[in-house]
């Protein structure tokens, strides 16, 4: 009883940590964010970003926007999108529209999916030294 302590050791806390997967970060409907956004697990949009978001994992729901660039491991867009994606997998469901160009290394497209912009495979060893930066909207007058 007096000889023992309740404090849990920090490589402990964090074993703890690795073994319980987070929840996703939520940002509901009703909200409205403006800055950019770092995230080391995942996030699921319902409501409305303006802003870089970086993160390991984003799902944009159908009442999902994000106004700004995204670079994730993974992508799944229900909502819209204005700005570029660079992901490692992305996904757009047949609700998504997307405005801006995309890199990916495995693309999913359901039909229905809206998308105005470059669309460009990128190679696994070469997407990390390829941080070429991406355009909000493909520009025709360019040949």
């Amino acid at each position: 009883m007096f000889g023992k302590s309740n404090k849990i050791a920090p490589e402990a806390r964090a074993q703890k940590a690795a073994a319980n997967p987070a929840l996703p970060s939520i940002i509901s409907s009703g909200l409205s964010l403006k800055g950019d956004i770092n995230c080391e697990g995942d996030i699921q949009l319902d409501g409305r970003v303006e802003g870089v978001i970086r993160t390991k994992s984003l799902t944009i729901g159908a009442t999902g926007e994000v106004r700004g660039e995204i670079a994730a491991e993974r992508v799944r867009v229900l909502g819209k999108v204005f700005g570029p994606i660079r992901a490692k997998a992305i996904d757009l469901g047949r609700t998504a529209q997307v405005v801006g160009d995309i890199r990916y290394e495995t693309l999913t497209v359901e039909q229905e999916a809206q998308v105005d912009g470059h669309i460009q495979r990128v190679e696994e060893s070469s997407a990390a030294r390829d941080q070429a930066p991406l355009a909000l909207v493909h520009d025709l007058t360019k040949k």
